[in-house]
């Protein structure tokens, strides 16, 4: 009698990226553990110091129907609630869309050193601040003129690109360098016209979260929680591109869908924050990877955690900024630069094992 055997089929094992995975809940409480001793940290520090437990029962008793006693004076107050508070909300907002646009971009274009200023944001915005500096538009037209340069530059990166590469990731990423390089000339020669906004220009370009009051961070919290909202519901999708894009259009993902909303999204995102913060480097690649180091490498992990850790870094860069020379204030973009330098350096020799 013969015998018949019938191969076995087994389930394939799923790749790497595209297993279900699901935010550790002891990494979210440990980073929102971070962020609020950071904050409770940067509202007690300053030229005129708060206590700790006054500020805490002021916070407390901002609740409904909560009136405790040994909260702050009247004059304690107004430094809590319009000079600190609007600043570190502000922080907190743009280092967490700058290190979520960072880690929505090296997901994208799969390069872990890719950063929210790729696409030519950053030069746009510098050449639209510079001419609202150099023109007196005042406080209030250098933040639009920044949003409009920065989604101004990115247009042109992206007519670039197609025009010369299709949809191709290197054409975009060489039209992004072509358009900043040219962006960045014109900054320069407005510069060179107008040296008596010198000083102006390149406080702003160095980065500096400075508020009068909560109208910043109303300006940019609209655009801030659509591109949010934007990235964090495409997570899952920038797992699937992890794979490569052959594979993604194989399991029915539209590869070059996920890549538009992803880069509008961390653009739009980045656009809003720059136009109020000026140009802050490297929380879009010092963050991301750390998550990654630390946490995992799935962008279900990766994106919210550089949310938070985002606005944690940035906060605690701006606490040191505005302390170290007290009573004078670094640019927060330097401080940053201080720590992101050395770390790219960590990132170039380390990020085939994060990777």
């Amino acid at each position: 009698m013969r015998t018949v055997v019938t191969p076995s089929v087994d389930t394939p094992e799923p790749q790497p990226g595209l297993r279900p995975v699901r935010l550790p809940r002891r990494w979210l409480l440990l980073a929102t553990g971070v962020l609020g001793l950071v904050v409770l940290l940067a509202m007690v520090t300053g030229p005129a110091g708060l206590p700790l437990r006054s500020v805490l029962v002021e916070m407390v008793n901002q609740l409904p129907g909560v009136e405790l006693d040994g909260g702050l004076d009247e004059r304690e107050a107004a430094v809590l609630w319009k000079l600190r508070a609007p600043r570190i909300v502000l922080g907190m907002l743009v280092g967490g869309m700058l290190a979520m646009a960072g880690a929505g971009y090296q997901g994208v274009f799969r390069n872990p050193l890719a950063d929210p200023y790729l696409l030519g944001v950053a030069a746009g915005a510098g050449l639209g601040a510079t001419f609202a500096i150099v023109s007196g538009g005042g406080r209030l037209l250098v933040p639009l003129a920044a949003f409009a340069g920065g989604i101004a530059g990115v247009a042109a990166t992206y007519a670039l690109g197609r025009s010369v590469g299709g949809r191709s990731t290197t054409s975009l990423i060489l039209a992004g360098v072509a358009v900043a390089a040219f962006l960045t000339a014109l900054q320069t020669y407005i510069n060179q016209r107008n040296v008596e906004s010198l000083r102006e220009v390149y406080g702003w370009i160095l980065g500096r979260l400075l508020t009068a009051g909560w109208g910043e961070v109303l300006t940019v919290l609209p655009y801030i929680a659509v591109s949010t909202v934007v990235l964090l519901a495409h997570r899952r999708l920038l797992d699937v591109l992890s794979v490569g894009q052959d594979e993604a259009g194989t399991l029915g993902v539209p590869a070059g869908r996920v890549r538009l909303f992803v880069v509008l999204a961390a653009t739009l995102g980045t656009a809003a924050a720059v136009a109020v913060s000026g140009l802050i480097g490297f929380v879009g690649i010092v963050v991301p990877h750390i998550v990654r180091m630390l946490a995992g490498t799935s962008y279900r992990i990766v994106l919210p955690l550089s949310a938070v850790f985002g606005a944690a870094f940035l906060v605690s860069a701006d606490l040191a900024a505005r302390t170290l020379i007290s009573p004078g204030e670094l640019p927060v973009g330097v401080v940053t630069a201080f720590i992101g330098a050395p770390f790219f350096t960590l990132v170039l020799r380390t990020s085939r094992r994060v990777w």
